[in-house]
C-alpha cells in the first residue's frame, strides 16, 4: 500500500501493543521534526547565576553597592546567589548573616523574588534570587542625535548676537 502511493511505511510507537506505523513521506516528517526541534531551542533561554559575596559585617557602602548590582542583575533577567561568608568565630553569629540577607531582600524585592531560603552550605549562607518579572531592560535613548525640524514648526532658529563686555563708552555719549 505505501509502495503504490510512494511513501514509506513508519513505526511511530514501537512500545505500544501492537506497534503504531503510519504511512507519510518520511524525508518531509523529519524535516518538520527538525525544524521543530531547532525552534524550540532557539526559543529556550539560558539561565545565567550571578553570584554576590557578602561578610555578615559588611560596611553601608558595600552594602549598597552590591545591592545595586543585585538590582542590575536582576532588571537584566539573571538569578542572583547571594552569599554570606563566615571566618572562624563569626560562624557562632550566624544570625548577623541572616539580618544581612533580609535587608538584600527587603531592598530588591521590586526586581526579584526568593526562591530558595537561605540555608548554610559549609562556611556559606546563601540565598538564591529570582527575577520577578519578565520585563526587557529600557535602553536609554541617545541624546547625542539631533531631532530633525518640519518645516512648519514654531521655534524657529535665533540669530546669535554679539554682546559687548567692559567696554567704556564713547567720549560723545558721556
Amino acid at each position: 500500500m505505501a509502495e503504490a502511493a510512494e511513501l514509506d511505511l513508519v513505526e511511530v510507537a514501537p512500545q505500544a501493543k501492537p506497534p503504531v506505523c503510519r504511512i507519510m513521506n518520511y524525508g518531509k516528517f523529519r524535516f518538520q521534526q527538525q525544524k521543530r526541534d531547532k525552534d524550540a531551542r532557539k526559543k529556550q533561554k539560558n539561565q545565567v547565576v550571578k553570584e554576590i559575596k557578602m561578610r555578615p559585617k559588611i560596611d553601608l557602602h558595600d552594602y549598597e553597592f552590591k545591592v545595586k548590582a543585585i538590582q542590575t542583575f536582576l532588571q537584566a533577567g539573571h538569578r542572583v546567589k547571594v552569599s554570606i561568608f563566615f571566618r572562624g568565630r563569626e560562624m557562632a553569629f550566624l544570625d548577623r548573616g541572616r539580618e544581612v540577607l533580609k535587608k538584600v531582600v527587603a531592598a530588591v524585592s521590586e526586581f526579584g523574588k526568593v526562591e530558595m531560603e537561605p540555608r548554610m552550605e559549609g562556611s556559606y549562607m546563601r540565598i538564591m534570587i529570582a527575577p520577578a518579572a519578565e520585563t526587557p531592560v529600557k535602553k536609554p535613548e541617545a541624546a547625542a542625535e539631533p531631532k530633525p525640524r518640519s518645516e512648519g514648526s514654531a521655534a524657529a532658529p535665533v540669530k546669535a548676537q554679539r554682546v559687548k563686555k567692559d567696554v567704556l563708552p564713547d567720549a560723545d555719549q558721556i
